[in-house]
């Protein structure tokens, strides 16, 4: 038994299919097959049912597959921490945030990590919040901050908050009136991408509600959908936070969506399978201290 056995078998069991794992590991079938097979007969016992539909783990395999997390996880602070003593090391850190976080606190916490944590190398991404768990699935990511993070073996996750979406128009003499589902799917919409968080709360909302939503500009950026609403091209569903400065000024408003209320929840999160360092212990503190201050809380 080895780590890269190890590895594989836990790639395997967290996506359930051979062909899928090999790709993600970038390793030919028959060789991550041979892998498995080595380990099954290392152990003695069967440790996967293959079946037509992919595979799934044994009680033997659900065991070492329990196992093989905690391993590899101590192996991997193991290696990190021994390499952070070194006197001129640093630690890299990968961090990943959604576009819209980046705005609001990137910079922020990018100064304040250099000041207060010298030692940890950050590395800051932008990416939507659907890819971001993606990537963290991958173990591209060490530690991310996004919005619907789902629920998963392999990711270790904490809600921060949950934010409140709201119909965002020309100012209508309606500013802060809540706004029912129904009225605000009367409005021609400008929404994000397929599977982005806002556009999959909205269209389960609607599907419940028999409400075909009218998509008049289909948008990943955000900056780009609120610019459609300024020039009166079509409404949006947004987190308020999105357009504050423009209900502010006045240019835009913002209603709160009810009858569903319509919410997202912020996740802080990270690879599950693996220790955190102290480093990244004391950046996942300075990510929530720096959203208690956006907040005011």
């Amino acid at each position: 038994m080895n780590f890269r056995q190890l590895r594989s078998f836990v790639k395997v069991v967290e996506t359930g299919n051979m062909t899928r794992a090999a790709a993600e590991l970038c390793l030919a079938q028959p060789a991550l097959g041979m892998q498995v097979r080595q380990l099954e007969e290392d152990l003695g016992v069967a440790l996967l049912h293959r079946h037509s539909r992919g595979v799934e783990p044994t009680e033997a395999g659900r065991v070492l597959y329990l196992r093989a997390q905690d391993i590899l996880a101590q192996v991997e602070s193991t290696r990190r921490e021994v390499a952070a003593i070194a006197p001129d090391a640093g630690e890299p850190i990968r961090l990943g945030m959604s576009p819209s976080l980046i705005l609001a606190v990137g910079a922020e916490l990018a100064v304040e990590v250099r000041e207060t944590l010298p030692r940890v190398l950050l590395t800051l991404t932008e990416e939507m919040s659907h890819v971001l768990a993606e990537r963290l699935l991958r173990e591209e990511l060490d530690v991310v901050l996004a919005y619907g993070v789902p629920e998963h073996a392999a990711i270790g996750r904490e809600a921060l908050r949950d934010e409140d979406l709201v119909l965002v128009t020309l100012p209508e003499g309606q500013a802060g009136a809540p706004v029912s589902l129904a009225e605000a799917l009367e409005y021609r919409l400008a929404i994000p991408e397929r599977r982005d968080v806002v556009r999959e709360t909205v269209m389960r909302a609607a599907q419940d509600l028999g409400i075909e939503v009218q998509i008049a500009y289909e948008v990943r950026s955000i900056p780009a959908i609120r610019a459609l609403v300024l020039r009166g091209a079509a409404a949006s569903i947004l987190p308020r936070a999105s357009v504050a400065d423009d209900v502010l000024a006045g240019r835009l408003d913002a209603r709160p969506v009810v009858d569903p209320v319509l919410r997202r929840t912020l996740y802080l999160a990270w690879p599950h399978k693996r220790y955190p360092s102290p480093s990244e212990l004391a950046l996942r503190e300075r990510i929530r201290q720096a959203l208690r201050r956006q907040t005011g809380d």
